[in-house]
């Protein structure tokens, strides 16, 4: 298919007054929830495009949300919502935008910095938004979004913000927690709040030391009207599932950093958890954990929590569940059941009755290898399997299953390095010599999520099959008296920022290489970053003046501080982490390659009325390995589908940069084209006046390359 002509396609006829005309939403005509509804589906009623005429498709219109300046930021992970024909999206630097849904001009534009709150929050703190949150009651018409830790309240007609909302127009998220030391903590929500009635609920992602509770506050006034602690404390049910009975006070993450979906015919918000810190040593957690990486149900209400379950006992595999479930209806042995579908890194999908939790179909808890070499890790003899549906995502390879499109010497190499492993399972602890993860840290299924056709049952999922290696280390002791500034340092680094940038700070996958950084950052830059984090970097508001220094001096090689004694003044409950690891290593040919045989990516479609496949294909491609002859191996893909009555699946997701259209029926690929930069998002499918319209956020991509700021839209060309 032809490549993208990026400009807006004018058909005057058509497009004028159309959002004029639009008077107000009507069934499958607007998207206004993230996701397509409340119930987290992401399907559509439109049938205008279809298996018929989708090959017609093209551009309707692209609107630049910081007018082509966006090189340096990114990716955009937005599904913007279309609401009386008006679309609302975030940009790469987090503005709040609104435009013509029918024409992509721009009716207003909200930027955060210059609001009253933004001495709280920096522009270089975590800049990722998955999408923003609509509420009314008559003319009073607003926009919840979230900024770093401020949850901001703006009237979606004027793009102001709501002064009465919070303070100035937002509520600042650390101070809401009930923690002593407010300014210490961490909280950036990545996913929109869900509103209900007049609450909205929102949790996040959060610092090592910051619990991810959940929460609910009034949509008028930003007053807080119930808290859920997902780290539970004395008294409260899961309390007795942690070992350490102080966990509660210094314990982090736990959070509900993926969102959530809501029955509102029932009243039921349903949540999920990852899993606490830290990501894969638990020998400071020991216990099943509650309430990591969880469903959990909750009256809306009141934040009772109705049931839960765990799917990761005592995770050591960062293997946080990763979107919230679909409410779905299937049919299942001639009996209607309400349900919920979780989809989840591990390549799983857990389907429960929706009231009561119960398994639709049988949940075994099945052994895995236990026999760690870790100090003081202590892992659980079982972890939760569902009988069906069969995982969409490879488990485990052995050394048989190893890249084969390589040179034999290679091959060769690939199984050296695999044999040094520890690998057969998803569940093989980590371990000091490398531990084969599969499906990797990012899946298996990943947040974009899932999208169910509520008229066949089938549920369609595209999934990573990348392996990662997971290699743990001793961790040296926290500073003591009478160590140097660059001892600490190096110690600091060890202990909290090896994890990504590696013991070499030469970074990988999503994490950049902070080699020679000295030459981008002086002190008071460096440390301002440090406090706040930046893109996927937490802020570590925890650390004192002396720790951030100590850091500085080691990090930026500031020969004239390194030397100088260190002041412990560190008084944390935590305990010292025995062990951290060495950093986000994917098991990579020398080409860059993954290390295991093709399919590198999927796309599946799974019939939740019988728990079997319908089909599955690779889902993406090398362009230089396709014109040699190899067939489509698929490749890395963030972002998920979105299902229509006219029999398509639209999805752009891929490392390769494309949109697609695809049969859901057998998942042939009837349409594609290139876009401006990877679609790293889930599109968003509306009519305005007759006319289907599919729009997609095409920020670039977690691969590096081309990054972007274009919404761009698609429509049928105008019958004349």
């Amino acid at each position: 298919m032809k490549a993208i002509r990026f400009h807006v396609v004018v058909i005057a006829h058509a497009l004028a007054g159309m959002a004029a005309c639009n008077s107000g939403p009507s069934a499958g005509t607007t998207w206004e929830v993230t996701g397509g509804s409340k119930m987290n589906n992401r399907y559509s009623s439109l049938t205008e495009i279809d298996t018929s005429n989708v090959s017609q498709l093209q551009v309707a219109w692209v609107y630049h949300a910081e007018k082509g300046d966006a090189t340096r930021f990114g990716p955009m992970e937005c599904n913007p919502v279309i609401i009386d024909g008006t679309l609302y999206g975030v940009s790469p630097k987090l503005k709040l935008f609104a435009i013509d849904a029918a024409t992509g001009q721009e009716k207003w534009s909200f930027d955060p910095a210059d609001s009253l709150m933004n001495k709280t929050w920096h522009r270089n703190s975590v800049n990722m938004n998955r999408g923003v949150a609509y509420w009314a009651e008559g003319a009073d018409k607003r926009i919840i979004y979230t900024v770093g830790p401020i949850v901001f309240s703006v009237n979606a007609v004027t793009g102001k913000l709501e002064s009465s909302f919070g303070k100035d127009g937002g509520i600042d998220l650390r101070y809401e927690l009930g923690k002593d030391k407010p300014e210490e903590m961490f909280i950036a929500p990545t996913s929109p709040v869900m509103v209900y009635k007049n609450l909205f609920f929102v949790s996040g992602l959060v610092g090592e030391n910051t619990p991810g509770h959940i929460m609910a506050f009034d949509v008028k006034t930003g007053k807080q009207q119930w808290i859920f602690h997902t780290i539970p404390h004395p008294g409260e049910p899961g309390y007795e599932t942690w070992e350490d009975k102080n966990a509660y006070k210094f314990m982090g993450s736990t959070n509900g950093w993926a969102g959530f979906s809501m029955d509102e015919k029932r009243g039921i918000l349903f949540a999920v958890t990852g899993n606490p810190t830290n990501d894969f040593y638990g020998g400071g957690r020991l216990g099943a954990g509650l309430y990591g990486n969880c469903i959990i149900a909750f009256e809306a209400l009141t934040g009772k929590k109705i049931w839960h379950h765990q799917l990761v006992h005592h995770d050591v595999w960062d293997r946080d569940l990763p979107t919230p479930p679909a409410l779905v209806t299937i049919e299942k042995d001639g009996k209607k059941i309400e349900a919920v579908a979780q989809t989840t890194k591990q390549g799983f999908i857990f389907v429960f009755e929706r009231t009561t939790g119960k398994p639709v179909y049988e949940i075994n808890e099945t052994p895995f290898p236990t026999n760690t070499a870790l100090e003081g890790e202590k892992l659980w003899e079982t972890q939760p399997v569902p009988s069906l549906p069969k995982p969409f995502a490879r488990q485990s390879v052995t050394a048989d299953e190893l890249n084969n499109l390589v040179s034999d010497s290679e091959q060769l190499e690939l199984k050296a390095r695999f044999a040094k492993m520890r690998s057969g399972t998803p569940f093989t602890p980590p371990s000091e010599e490398g531990t084969l993860v599969l499906p990797g840290y990012d899946g298996g299924g990943e947040w974009g999520g899932p999208a169910f056709d509520p008229a066949t049952g089938m549920m369609y999922v595209n999934a990573n099959e990348m392996a990662w290696v997971l290699t743990m280390v001793k961790n040296k002791p926290k500073p003591q008296v009478n160590t140097t500034n660059m001892e600490a340092g190096k110690a600091i680094y060890t202990q909290h920022c090896m994890a990504c940038h590696g013991p070499d700070r030469k970074g990988g996958g999503d994490y950049p290489s902070i080699v020679n950084v000295d030459t981008k950052y002086n002190k008071q830059k460096f440390l301002e970053l440090v406090t706040t984090g930046r893109r996927m970097m937490p802020g570590f508001n925890q650390f004192n003046k002396e720790q951030k220094d100590a850091l500085a001096s080691f990090i930026l090689n500031l020969k004239s501080e390194q030397q100088t004694a260190f002041k412990v003044t560190d008084t944390s409950a935590a305990p010292p982490e025995l062990y951290g690891f060495t950093g986000y290593n994917k098991f990579l040919t020398r080409e860059g390659y993954p290390g295991i045989k093709p399919p590198w990516g999927t796309l599946s479609a799974i019939n939740l009325n019988t728990g079997q496949f319908e089909w599955q294909i690779p889902f993406g491609e090398f362009k230089e390995l396709t014109a040699k002859g190899i067939p489509v191996t698929g490749r890395e893909n963030y972002g998920g589908p979105v299902v229509t009555a006219g029999g398509l699946l639209f999805i752009g997701a891929t490392a390769d940069g494309k949109f697609r259209a695809i049969n859901k029926r057998n998942g042939k690929v009837l349409w594609e084209t290139d876009l401006p930069a990877p679609g790293v998002a889930t599109p968003a499918v509306y009519s305005l006046n007759g006319k289907q319209y599919i729009v997609i956020a095409c920020g670039g991509s977690k691969w590096g390359g081309q990054n972007g700021d274009a919404y761009v839209a698609f429509a049928l060309p105008e019958k004349h």
